[in-house]
């Protein structure tokens, strides 16, 4: 019997439950989810598997006030998922965007929505976990200006995070998951 999965983005993974093992199938899924980069040592003929990246491979660059794109890692990956979304779609919007835009972007969002008034008590997340994670002194990575009703990221850390934030969609497991979810500090 052969048994036929599709992954998102056109992957393919076919398992022969008739030639393959349990641990090859196994072995097979993991590797096609990037889950984990060994397969066993009884599979003569497996895919080669692309080695996994980490915060190891981000630099330690000073991008400025001391932050390091593994340091922007390790802030994203410790928000919690709505702050996270959050610091994202402004990263996304170049690093500046309107309470306004946010708001409305968040109050319609099919998958991750965050009702209105709560947006800025998912952002105060930021400042603690900064204050465990980030470089003794450094300014606020996401600085608010209530005047002007915006929200600001520094263009050069702004370039951090989009590193930071693609290295944590290769890697979910390095990101802190909701309370309904079992918790996991990143690194």
């Amino acid at each position: 019997m052969t048994t036929a999965i599709t992954k998102g983005r056109g992957v393919r993974l076919t398992i022969d439950t008739e030639t393959d093992s349990y641990e090859q199938a196994i072995a097979a899924v993991q590797a096609a989810y990037r889950l984990r980069p060994d397969v066993p040592a009884c599979w003569k003929d497996a895919p080669a598997t692309e080695p996994r990246p980490g915060p190891e491979d981000l630099g330690e660059d000073d991008l400025g006030d001391g932050w390091t794109d593994r340091l922007l890692f390790q802030l994203i990956g410790s928000l919690m998922p709505g702050a996270r979304a959050v610091v994202r779609h402004i990263v996304e919007m170049g690093g500046t965007a309107s309470y306004g835009q946010v708001q409305q972007y968040f109050a319609n969002h099919p998958t991750d929505p965050i009702p209105r008034t709560k947006i800025g008590g998912s952002l105060t997340s930021v400042k603690a976990v900064q204050r465990r994670v980030g470089p003794a002194g450094a300014d606020h990575v996401l600085q608010r200006d209530e005047q002007a009703r915006l929200y600001r990221i520094d263009r050069a850390l702004v370039e951090g995070l989009i590193r930071a934030f693609d290295l944590a969609d290769c890697r979910p497991d390095l990101m802190r998951r909701g309370p309904d979810s079992q918790e996991r500090d990143p690194l």
